[in-house]
């Protein structure tokens, strides 16, 4: 989901300063919470991963302009549940800064927007996440209704970030535009929790490395 350059310019811009500075303090706050129950290395580890992931996403995946913005399949609920929230946010946003810096410098006009559109739903649904997932229950052992759950949150929070900017930097003449990007969505919001299911699978195959601090303490372990 790259916003096209110029969807908000100007000084309409200072408002995506605004969101994107409190991603940020959001994401700290996420950060330090991880460090109190993971050892620096492991928090820079997850945080590469995160990082590469997000570039993968952006970069290596297949991904098409439709309307307003890109759809893109970026597995932020992937991130979340096998890296934490913490590496996530920060992995995210260091995805997008790199990307941006080496390979779309057009792009980094667009990054405070950018970020707040991928961050504040990593934040929604890292608190359904604690609030409908049991204590009790490693991430592992999800459901594939409890990742959907979790995945039609994160992709339908990113939809309603690019119409707010889309509204927001161009009025409702763009309507049209944002409902086709809406839309091609969908097809992501189907996909999705296959490849998160997927990515589960896979690191339930890889539970004796569970103390390697390559993967987040609930992902193997209950809370």
């Amino acid at each position: 989901m790259h916003i096209e350059p110029g969807v908000v310019d100007g000084a309409k811009m200072v408002l995506s300063y605004g969101t994107a500075a409190a991603a940020g303090g959001i994401s700290l706050k996420l950060i330090a919470d991880d460090l109190k129950s993971h050892n620096v290395l492991s928090f820079a580890m997850r945080t590469v991963l995160a990082a590469i992931g997000t570039f993968i996403c952006f970069e290596v995946l297949p991904h098409f302009a439709v309307g307003v913005s890109e759809v893109h399949m970026i597995l932020g609920t992937t991130l979340l549940l096998i890296l934490g929230a913490g590496p996530a946010a920060l992995g995210l946003a260091l995805g997008l800064l790199i990307q941006g810096m080496f390979f779309a410098p057009t792009d980094m006009a667009m990054l405070t927007v950018n970020v707040t559109t991928l961050l504040f739903p990593l934040f929604l649904i890292h608190t359904v996440a604690k609030r409908a997932i049991p204590a009790t229950k490693a991430y592992v052992d999800l459901r594939y209704s409890e990742v959907l759950k979790l995945s039609a949150a994160y992709q339908g929070g990113i939809v309603t970030w690019v119409a707010f900017w889309a509204f927001y930097g161009q009025g409702f003449g763009v309507f049209a535009d944002v409902a086709s990007f809406g839309a091609a969505y969908m097809l992501v919001i189907a996909i999705e929790p296959l490849a998160d299911l997927g990515a589960l699978a896979v690191a339930k195959t890889l539970r004796r490395h569970k103390d390697s601090g390559l993967f987040v303490n609930r992902l193997h372990h209950a809370a």
